[in-house]
């Protein structure tokens, strides 16, 4: 049994590591998500452990114990505090990802069966890629989201959480990457027979480079037309 659990290991930890993760964030939204995720885990652990000890208790003799320890102790006394301390995190997150009225880049993201477009402003007029969004490094973007048929959901798990595209509404969800690469997103509501394959790319170029990335795109764009 033990063999096999080492075993097991590598594989259980590879999934950490893939680019659809959410535990190797690449920004400041995924990693306030990864960090509450590594909290609620070791509380978790925690209460997992103080089950089984209580359970191996109750195969000894008995003891007298008086009932307020259960009821006012164990159970008031161990649960407001870790409920309390959950719900403040969980507050303290959500409220850092939330989008502000503070001039950030707005980039307009269009979800249809199965592909997703990209629509940024630039100098020379917006620039609309399919299934390639791009990002400057280092800067706070919002994007707006919508959908043109179904509900789709927009996830770029390194980046933050997901956010649904409905048609007749615009989401906004605010993102940030920290440094330039190439990361993946993927629409998370299931959405039609396509849903599999409804991917993107998410590539983050250095801020001063991001206009020249738009024009290169746009470029790759025409020629593709032509």
């Amino acid at each position: 049994m033990r063999g096999a659990l080492v075993l097991m290991l590598p594989l259980v930890l590879a999934g950490c590591d893939s680019p659809l993760s959410t535990l190797t964030p690449a920004g400041p939204a995924a990693r306030d998500i990864a960090g509450l995720w590594w909290v609620m885990l070791g509380g978790a652990a925690v209460l997992t452990l103080l089950v089984l000890v209580l359970l191996a208790m109750a195969f000894g003799p008995p003891r007298q114990v008086r009932a307020r320890v259960w009821t006012h102790w164990l159970g008031l006394g161990l649960s407001f505090p870790v409920l309390g301390a959950m719900l403040a995190a969980g507050l303290w997150v959500g409220e850092r990802v939330l989008p502000r009225d503070d001039g950030a880049l707005q980039i307009k993201v269009h979800a249809v069966q199965w592909f997703w477009e990209f629509t940024a402003p630039s100098p020379d007029g917006p620039v609309t890629t399919r299934d390639r969004l791009i990002l400057p490094a280092g800067e706070p973007v919002d994007l707006i989201i919508t959908s043109s048929d179904v509900i789709h959901s927009f996830w770029v798990p390194q980046l933050g959480g997901k956010m649904d595209a409905i048609p007749g509404r615009e989401n906004r969800l605010r993102l940030q990457a920290d440094a330039p690469g190439r990361l993946a997103g993927q629409c998370a509501e299931f959405c039609g027979v396509g849903h599999a394959v409804m991917r993107f790319e998410v590539e983050v170029v250095e801020a001063g480079d991001w206009e020249e990335a738009l024009r290169d795109a746009a470029n790759d764009g025409d020629a593709e037309d032509d």
